[in-house]
């Protein structure tokens, strides 16, 4: 059948590439997902059409890296509604979406998957739906619950990599200890008001337990700034790079260093951490001091 498949879509290509409607009629023809078909393309070297303005800086073989990855989405709201989006989009074959809230009003401003039509529906199931719209060869595995030390061995299991996109700080430190446990790289990300960050944490760092060092409890300074639409499209934007860099084994990540945003004043900054959990440079105001910014 594979070779009878393979002869079938070759016929169909168009400029060398894999249109929509023939992947879609190939899942059909020989009874499998869509998924199914995109692996099998991508494995004899052909890429499907909407991935083609990818193919200037990822390779077929590295497109195929992406869609065999599976990346956790720790929270389906501000930064992971467009974290989701993009990995949905870049062609990651994978995702688990983690979150065990609904959709609310003031979600509206800023949260991609919150639209009037999805208020009162669950996260993670609407994050389901969005990337079923988008892109149905991708597979969402909606998960309506809170990410938790219990529960977080069970819910990573199978994962390449983990985006932070919590409003939790106590969250995200037993979140980091388990992907440090289970030598899981982890994208952390967050926001508040004009300000944000990103640092990736390979196992064997502490760069999230060094941002986070003098912290006392309280979920951060989220609702003091409150968040604007741009705030959490700009973070997550940056966390999907580092996940897509981690996956295909290229580039500079921003390991044992965080990446400091400020939209109010368009300034950023790197702020570098070393392996003892001791900041080496701090040339900036970060998300947690911004409370003095005003």
């Amino acid at each position: 059948m594979r070779r009878t498949m393979l002869a079938c879509i070759q016929k169909q290509l168009t400029g060398g590439l894999l249109p929509w409607a023939v992947q879609s009629a190939a899942a059909e023809q020989f009874n499998c997902s869509l998924a199914a078909v995109e692996e099998f393309t991508l494995e004899n070297g052909i890429l499907p059409a909407r991935y083609q303005r990818n193919q200037n800086m990822i390779s077929t073989a590295e497109q195929l890296l992406l869609f065999r990855s599976r990346i956790a989405v720790i929270g389906c709201g501000g930064l992971g509604g467009y974290v989701i989006e993009e990995l949905a989009r870049l062609g990651v074959g994978g995702i688990v979406a983690i979150d065990p809230d609904v959709f609310e009003e003031h979600n509206l401003n800023r949260q991609l998957l919150a639209t009037p039509r999805t208020l009162g529906q669950a996260k993670a199931k609407a994050a389901l739906n969005r990337v079923n719209e988008i892109n149905p060869a991708v597979t969402v595995t909606p998960i309506i619950d809170a990410f938790c030390e219990a529960n977080g061995h069970d819910l990573l299991n199978g994962v390449t990599v983990v985006v932070d996109a919590l409003d939790c700080i106590s969250c995200r430190l037993e979140l980091a200890e388990i992907c440090t446990e289970m030598q899981i790289p982890l994208v952390h990300g967050a926001i508040g008001g004009w300000y944000g960050h990103v640092a990736t944490q390979l196992p064997g760092d502490t760069t999230v337990q060094s941002i986070y060092r003098n912290w006392v409890q309280g979920k951060g300074i989220e609702k003091e700034l409150g968040n604007p639409a741009f705030t959490p499209a700009v973070v997550a934007s940056l966390q999907v790079a580092e996940a897509c860099k981690i996956v295909l084994g290229k580039g500079e990540l921003l390991r044992r260093r965080k990446l400091s945003i400020d939209l109010l004043d368009m300034e950023i900054h790197e702020i570098l951490y070393g392996s003892t959990a001791d900041v080496i440079y701090l040339p900036t105001r970060d998300i947690e001091s911004a409370r003095a910014a005003g």
